[in-house]
C-alpha cells in the first residue's frame, strides 16, 4: 500500500487524468444501466389473467380477472350489473390460493343467494347457482390445464442474459468508483472502501444466482436497488468510510428481509397471519422507542443498544404496509376500516410524542394512499387531509423543534452559520459539483453533519455530478411507475395496496429528502431510501421493495408468485 501511494504521489497527473475520465464514465454507465432496467419495467405488455367466467341466464359471459372482484351496480365495480335491485357494491367474489372460490355479501339490501338459500359467505363450485339482486348466474372456474396455458401466454420477464449484462455493467461501475477513491488519495481508508463496494458486488451476484436456481429471470428491480446502494456507499466512502462494513451488513439483512416478505406473500393466507404479527410489531417498535429511546436533535426516535443506534420507526413502515394491505372481503367490512384508522392514529400519535414529525408525515401519506385504495373515495382523503392541517397547527404550537424547521424553511440564507448551515452548504456544494462532479473524495461537504444521510443527495451531486444524483431520483420514480403499471393486472388487492403503498413511501421519502436539501420543502431529515447511511433505514427500504416485487405477475418474474405448469421447466 505504501509503494502504491508513493507511485501515485510521483505520478499525480495520471490520477488527475483518470479521475477526470471517471467524471464522464460514471454518469454514462449509470444512465445506460438504468435505461436497460427501466425500459422493460415500463413497456411490458399488461395482459389480465382470466381465472373464471360468470355465465348469466341471458347467455352473457363476463371474465373474472382478479382474485377479489366486487359485483354491483356501480361503474367502479369489477363486475357491473346495471339492474335496479342490485346494490352499488353488492357482493365480493374471492379466489384462494388452492383455486377455491367464495361469495360474500357486502352489506347489500336484497342479499346474496346460492342455490336458493340466502348466505353471508359461501363456498362455490361450478354447479353453484347464484342470485344477486334477482339476477341469476353461475361461476365457471378455469381448469388446471387452462391455468397452465394462461401462465405460458403471459409476458415473459427479461432473459437471464439480460440480468447478467446489467450486473456486469453495475459491477464495472462499482469497481470504477472504488478505483476513483484510490486515485483520489484515500489510501488509508481504501481497504474499508473496497470492502464496501466489493460486498455489494458479491451480494448482488449471489442473489442473482439464487434467482436462477429458483427459475426467476427478472432482476431489474433488484439491480436498481443495488445501484442505489452503490451510490450510497460512495457517499459513505467520502464521509464515514469506517461505517462501510456496517452499512453492508445492514444491506445483507435487508435482502434477507426482502426474501422473507416475498416468501410470506406467496401464500395470501400465510400473509394474513404475518400481517397480524406485523400490526403488533409496528406499534411495539414505537412504544419501546418511546419508553427507552434516546433523543437526538429534538426527536426521541433512536434506540441505543450496546453502542449500536437503531431507528425502529423505519421498520414500523414495513409493518404499517402489512397492516394496511387487505383482501377485498375485508376492505368492504367497515369495522375493519375503522380499526385500521384507529391503528394509524396510534402510530402517528406515538411519532408525535417522539417529536418525529417527518416520519409521522410519511405514515400519514401512506395512510392516505391506503384509505383511497380501500375506499375509492376522495372525500375520505380530503377529510383526512383537513384533520392533518388541524393536527399540524397544534403540533407547531406545542413542539418548538418542528416550529424551528418551518421557521427556517425558505429562509436558510438569513442564518447560514446556524439554523440554515446544512442546507446552505449543500446548495453551494451542489452548485460547485456541476453536472459531472468534482471527483471522489474531492468535495467539501463531508465536513458537514449528516452529509452521508440527511443531505446525501448533495454529497453525490458535489462529487459525482448532478446527472448521477438526478438518476438516483429517477430510479425511485421508475419503481413507482412500474408498481402503478403492475397494479392494473395484479392478482389480489393485497398486492395492489401493499405495492402502491410501499412505492408511495419510497417516493415520499425521496421527495422530502431531496427537496428538503434544496430548501424547496421544509427540512425533515428523513433518509433517501437505499442511499442514505443508516442500518434500519436500509433494512426497511428493502422490506418495502418486497411489496413492489410481489405485485409483478410477468412470467417467471417474481419469487412471490408460484410457478405453474411448464413455467417451472
Amino acid at each position: 500500500m505504501e509503494m502504491l501511494n508513493t507511485f501515485l504521489q510521483q505520478n499525480a497527473s495520471v490520477p488527475d487524468g483518470l479521475i477526470g475520465l471517471l467524471r464522464y464514465v460514471v454518469p454514462a454507465l449509470s444512465l445506460l444501466l438504468l435505461l436497460r432496467c427501466v425500459i422493460p419495467l415500463l413497456t411490458f405488455r399488461r395482459e389480465p389473467e382470466i381465472w373464471a367466467w360468470l355465465n348469466f341466464a341471458d347467455g352473457n359471459q363476463v371474465p373474472i380477472t382478479h382474485w377479489e372482484n366486487v359485483i354491483g351496480r356501480s361503474k367502479n365495480c369489477d363486475v357491473t350489473i346495471n339492474f335496479p335491485t342490485v346494490s352499488r357494491n353488492h357482493a365480493v367474489l374471492t379466489r384462494y390460493d388452492d383455486g377455491s372460490w367464495t361469495i360474500t355479501d357486502a352489506g347489500s339490501k336484497d342479499g346474496v343467494y346460492v342455490n336458493g338459500k340466502q348466505v353471508q359467505i359461501c363456498a362455490l363450485n361450478s354447479r353453484s347457482r347464484l342470485s344477486i339482486g334477482g339476477v341469476e348466474m353461475h361461476l365457471q372456474p378455469i381448469s388446471e390445464k387452462q391455468e397452465q396455458k394462461m401462465a405460458q401466454l403471459r409476458t415473459k420477464a427479461a432473459s437471464g442474459w439480460d440480468g447478467v449484462a446489467n450486473l456486469m455493467l453495475l459491477s464495472v461501475l462499482q469497481i470504477l468508483m472504488a478505483l476513483g477513491f484510490l486515485l483520489g488519495g484515500a489510501g488509508e481508508q481504501i481497504l474499508m472502501i473496497a470492502e464496501g463496494f466489493g460486498g455489494i458486488l458479491l451480494c448482488q451476484w449471489v442473489l442473482f444466482l439464487f434467482y436462477m436456481i429458483i427459475k426467476r429471470k427478472s432482476f431489474e428491480v433488484e439491480t436498481i436497488a443495488f445501484f442505489l446502494c452503490t451510490i450510497g456507499m460512495a457517499a459513505i466512502a467520502t464521509v464515514k468510510p469506517q461505517e462501510a462494513m456496517k452499512q453492508l451488513i445492514a444491506m445483507v439483512l435487508g435482502v434477507l428481509v426482502f426474501l422473507f416478505i416475498g416468501w410470506s406473500l406467496r401464500d395470501l393466507e400465510r400473509a394474513k397471519k404475518v400481517r397480524y404479527l406485523a400490526v403488533l410489531a409496528g406499534v411495539g417498535f414505537l412504544l419501546i422507542t418511546l419508553v427507552f429511546g434516546t433523543e437526538y436533535y429534538g426527536a426521541k426516535n433512536w434506540l441505543v443498544i450496546g453502542g449500536m443506534s437503531l431507528q425502529p420507526s423505519e421498520l414500523s413502515k414495513v409493518c404499517f404496509v402489512f397492516a394496511g394491505a387487505s383482501t377485498m372481503d375485508r376492505i368492504m367490512n367497515k369495522r375493519n376500516l375503522i380499526m385500521f384508522i384507529a391503528y394509524s392514529v396510534v402510530i402517528c400519535g406515538c411519532l408525535a410524542l417522539m417529536n418525529d414529525f417527518g416520519t409521522a408525515l410519511i405514515f400519514f401519506c401512506a395512510f392516505l394512499i391506503i384509505a383511497y385504495l380501500r375506499s375509492g373515495s376522495m372525500g375520505t382523503v380530503a377529510l383526512a387531509i383537513t384533520a392533518l392541517a388541524f393536527a399540524g397547527v397544534l403540533a407547531l404550537r406545542i413542539a418548538p423543534h418542528a416550529l424551528q424547521r418551518f421557521a427556517t424553511w425558505r429562509h436558510v440564507w438569513e442564518d447560514p452559520h446556524n439554523a440554515g448551515y446544512q442546507q446552505t452548504q449543500a446548495l453551494m456544494c451542489i452548485a460547485s459539483g456541476g453536472l459531472l462532479g468534482l471527483g471522489p473524495g474531492r468535495g467539501m461537504l463531508h465536513h458537514v453533519f449528516a452529509a452521508d444521510s440527511d443531505i446525501a443527495f448533495a454529497t453525490i451531486s458535489e462529487e459525482w455530478g448532478l446527472i448521477t444524483a438526478v438518476l438516483t431520483v429517477l430510479a425511485i420514480a421508475a419503481l413507482a411507475c412500474f408498481t402503478i403499471r403492475t397494479a392494473r393486472v395484479a392478482r389480489s388487492s393485497f398486492y395492489i395496496i401493499g405495492g402502491c403503498t410501499a412505492a408511495g413511501i419510497l417516493v415520499i421519502q425521496t421527495t422530502l429528502n431531496c427537496l428538503g436539501t434544496l430548501d424547496i420543502l421544509p427540512f425533515t431529515g428523513v433518509p433517501f431510501p437505499l442511499l442514505s447511511n443508516g442500518g434500519t433505514s436500509m433494512i426497511g427500504a428493502w422490506g418495502l421493495l418486497a411489496f413492489v416485487k410481489a405485485a409483478d405477475t410477468r412470467q417467471n418474474a417474481s419469487f412471490a408468485v408460484r410457478l405453474n405448469g411448464r413455467e417451472s421447466e
